[in-house]
């Protein structure tokens, strides 16, 4: 699938790397939502910021193997 990123005459020897942004964005805007349903928006961005950072270092531990 993703052997037309190699290099021509190099092959390629892994799967790409999956992208944990999405964990880190989603984090952000779920976390200021219920941070306003809450009546504290800015720990709501910090909480979902972190939950977000966690998961995103979780899946690229998770790809390292």
């Amino acid at each position: 699938m993703g052997r037309f990123m190699a290099e021509p005459g190099i092959p390629f020897t892994r799967p790409p790397q999956r992208g944990g942004g999405i964990f880190i964005a989603l984090g952000l805007v779920l976390g200021a939502v219920f941070g306003v349903l809450a009546h504290q928006p800015s720990l709501g961005l910090l909480a979902g910021l972190g939950l977000g950072v966690l998961a995103a270092i979780a899946l690229a531990v998770r790809d390292r193997r």
